[in-house]
């Protein structure tokens, strides 16, 4: 699979900082988005997440500043999910990195193209970040990622392992 740039909805980047697999991301990624909307969710004072706070501070973060379309306006997503969407529909060769099933829906409709939390553990092993789909997905589910036994038996089939 070769995808190079991605715009990153905040629950998986949430759960990959609480996981301590952030740093996949720029090693997958040349060009990270992350859209305002999504950087004030993450950064929140009000937020009780610490692990993320420093979002703002990292260097391959690029923030941008999205005006959502009408086109997804629609779904009624919340704003994170719709800039992330909709920055991803309007350039076309970016993967949005997304787990909402809403969105995930809306996205499939538009054609955007889409890649969740357990994918990018996915993508990580084929690319040899990491070694094991096995280890990063129980560290995800021990950070709070639902993820189904089947979803788990895919991933992990996707990954050549049992």
């Amino acid at each position: 699979m070769h995808i190079n740039k991605a715009v990153i909805n905040a629950s998986p980047l949430i759960v990959l900082y609480k996981a301590n697999l952030e740093k996949i991301l720029p090693k997958l990624f040349n060009d990270i988005r992350i859209p305002k909307a999504v950087i004030s969710e993450v950064t929140n004072s009000d937020y009780e997440e610490e692990s993320v706070s420093g979002i703002i501070n990292v260097k391959w973060v690029k923030e941008e500043t999205i005006k959502i379309l009408p086109d997804i306006s629609v779904w009624d997503l919340g704003t994170g999910e719709s800039e992330v969407l909709t920055f991803a529909l309007q350039n076309p060769d970016y993967y949005a990195i997304i787990d909402d099933k809403a969105a995930r829906r809306c996205a499939k409709t538009l054609g955007i193209k889409i890649l969740g939390t357990g994918g990018l553990i996915v993508l990580a092993k084929h690319r040899g970040i990491i070694t094991s789909v096995r280890y990063g997905l129980e560290k995800l589910r021990q950070s709070g990622l639902w993820i189904s036994d089947e979803l788990e038996n895919l991933l992990l089939k996707e990954a050549n392992e049992k």
